[in-house]
């Protein structure tokens, strides 16, 4: 027994080693964010930084409240990604059940077409996106960025859904409808609950991906309008770039991410379809 366990241990703690160096690498940079958001604004700058902490201050989180506008932004970006995630989950939710469940002419053609659009580079479609909101009065406006930014996230969406619906077994809403349920009953009271994991990762990633979007904000949104990613810019200035205070914003618009993430993690790390069909 014991030249057996030997291996198992060996091989869990090069899996674990393995974990950890990932996790390192990985969480380095939040770590920098945070050490230099702290700092004092002087050794942010410090051409031999150092690794731990050189002191602790608040003034960086002060500057960064005080500089230009910062709630004005920050809900700004707060309104946009909510709406993206709230019209994504929905429309993308009906997208995925007719995919999945219907049987329709040209339904492998707009599966491939999902696929397609997620492949274009999102810097080559500026100048059209840009002259299409400008042609329906949408320019510099939040609905227009909530437009374009459902354009990128809904085909991952449709296709994240789809593979949760597909893994759901037909059987259940045949059941359902068999006990008196409509097929829209049975989808609300049997796929539903089931397709809340696929739901929330899905939504975590539409609200991420709209909250930290830079490019298309900063050039479909004028400074009056500007979200929080392009309030950031306001840190770099002709006179060089304040990257203590920048961090220090930098840390205050991970927090929604964080607070969103902790909320919906049990969800996340829930079982598809654990305990629906009893053998």
């Amino acid at each position: 027994m014991s030249t057996l366990a030997e291996p198992r241990r060996r091989s869990r703690f090069g899996w674990n080693l393995l974990g950890l160096l990932v996790f390192a690498v990985a969480g380095f940079p939040v770590y920098w964010m945070l050490n230099t958001a702290i700092k004092p604004a002087k050794d942010a700058i410090d051409p031999d930084p150092s690794l731990l902490p050189t002191g602790f201050t608040l003034a960086n989180f002060s500057r960064a409240l005080h500089i230009a506008d910062f709630w004005g932004p920050v809900g700004r970006s707060l309104i946009v990604s909510l709406a993206v995630v709230a019209i994504g989950i929905v429309v993308g939710m009906l997208a995925a059940l007719a995919i999945s469940r219907f049987a329709f002419r040209g339904r492998k053609i707009v599966i491939v077409g999902i696929l397609a659009v997620q492949m274009v580079p999102l810097v080559a479609m500026i100048i059209p996106v840009f002259l299409l909101l400008n042609d329906l009065d949408q320019y510099d406006k939040l609905s227009g960025l909530i437009i374009t930014y459902l354009t990128f996230i809904l085909p991952f969406t449709v296709w994240t859904l789809r593979g949760f619906i597909v893994n759901i077994p037909k059987e259940l809403e045949e059941a359902a409808m068999v006990d008196g349920c409509s097929r829209t009953g049975a989808f609300v009271r049997v796929v539903f609950p089931l397709l809340a994991p696929g739901m929330v990762a899905t939504s975590v990633y539409g609200f991420i991906q709209a909250w930290n979007e830079y490019l298309y904000a900063l050039m479909l949104l004028s400074q009056k309008n500007q979200t929080a990613t392009v309030w950031l810019g306001n840190f770099t200035t002709k006179h060089g770039t304040e990257y203590a205070p920048m961090m220090a914003g930098a840390t205050l618009m991970a927090v929604p991410i964080v607070a969103l993430f902790l909320l919906v993690q049990r969800k996340m790390a829930a079982g598809l379809t654990a305990g629906a069909v009893k053998g």
